[in-house]
C-alpha cells in the first residue's frame, strides 16, 4: 500500500506526462517543450539526443498521436505509458501506421528529463524503468 505522500508524488509525475502527451496530440510543440528539461534525453530508433530542441521538428514531421491504454508509475520519477499510437502524414492527415507501443519517461522537479519509445512493447519499457506490472496505476486522484 502506498503512503499518502507517495500518492501525491505519483499524481504529479503522471500529471506532467499526461500534459506532455496531450500537447503532442494537439501538435503544440511549445507546450511539449516547456514540460521538458533543457537537456532532455531522447532515445529513439535513430539513437540518443540530449536537447528538448529536437521535439518541435520531430512533431512537425512525425504526425504522431497516441491514446494511453495503461499507466505505470514508480519511485524516482519513473513513468511508463502503454499507448495505441498512430502516425499520419502531416500534410494530408492520411494514416501511415498504427501500433501499440510503450513510452518510458523520467520526471524530476516537475519536468521530463528522459523519454524513450519502446516499439517492442510494454515488458521492455517496464524493465528499462525498473517497474513491474504491479506498479500499474488503476485509480487516479481527481
Amino acid at each position: 500500500m502506498r503512503s499518502a505522500a507517495t500518492v501525491a508524488v505519483v499524481t504529479g509525475q503522471l500529471g506532467v506526462v499526461e500534459a506532455w502527451l496531450d500537447a503532442v496530440d494537439r501538435a503544440d510543440s511549445a507546450a511539449a517543450v516547456a514540460l521538458c528539461a533543457p537537456d532532455l534525453e531522447v532515445v529513439g530508433p535513430r539513437g540518443t539526443v540530449r536537447s528538448r530542441d529536437v521535439l518541435g521538428p520531430w512533431m512537425a514531421r512525425a504526425g504522431f498521436t497516441a491514446r494511453p491504454l495503461r499507466w505505470f508509475c514508480g519511485a524516482g520519477g519513473a513513468v511508463v505509458v502503454e499507448q495505441e499510437a498512430t502516425w499520419a502524414d502531416p500534410a494530408t492527415g492520411a494514416e501511415l501506421g498504427r501500433a501499440v507501443v510503450a513510452s518510458r519517461f523520467l520526471v524530476a522537479d516537475g519536468v521530463i528529463t528522459h523519454l524513450q519509445r519502446h516499439d517492442v512493447g510494454l515488458p521492455a519499457a517496464l524493465a528499462a524503468a525498473g517497474l513491474r506490472r504491479t506498479d500499474e496505476v488503476t485509480a487516479r486522484a481527481g
